[in-house]
């Protein structure tokens, strides 16, 4: 693969975001509406300021239900990432899949600033991956 590729023809535009005031479990239904396995937390202004994966989500459940003994699990921001990397659209995508494998992380935002512009994950690296090294079936 010599020829780079940007993560701007690959990422999700409009990634599934929740707000960092939501509850868990909101959260956890916008994950299941969605099919994804995280979000990107948003503030009020719409600024990224975190993710949220379904194993953030699942062990504040069970720490709550063991803790409290009831089924809640508290606010998105108690349970998030804060210290979140980011990319920018142009951004070479084995440059950030390589970047991603390191810090074992499956998804990175995708910024302009502070503004979300979209999400990279491991399953869209993979589609680039794909579409590059697969032959073409009207080859």
């Amino acid at each position: 693969m010599s020829r780079s590729l940007t993560l701007e023809s690959y990422m999700v535009k409009r990634p599934a975001k929740v707000n960092a005031n939501a509850t868990v479990l909101e959260a956890v239904d916008i994950i299941l509406e969605h099919s994804v396995s995280g979000l990107c937390v948003v503030d009020d202004n719409d600024n990224l300021v975190g993710v949220l994966s379904e194993l953030d989500c699942l062990r504040a459940i069970v720490d709550r239900i063991y803790v409290n003994k009831k089924p809640t699990a508290g606010y998105v921001y108690e349970v998030m990432t804060k210290d979140v990397e980011t990319n920018k659209a142009g951004d070479d995508i084995i440059s950030v899949a390589a970047s991603m494998l390191e810090s074992k992380r499956r998804r990175r935002p995708v910024v302009s600033g502070s503004d979300l512009v979209g999400q990279i994950t491991c399953r869209q690296i993979l589609g680039a991956i794909n579409d590059f090294t697969v032959p073409s079936k009207s080859s």
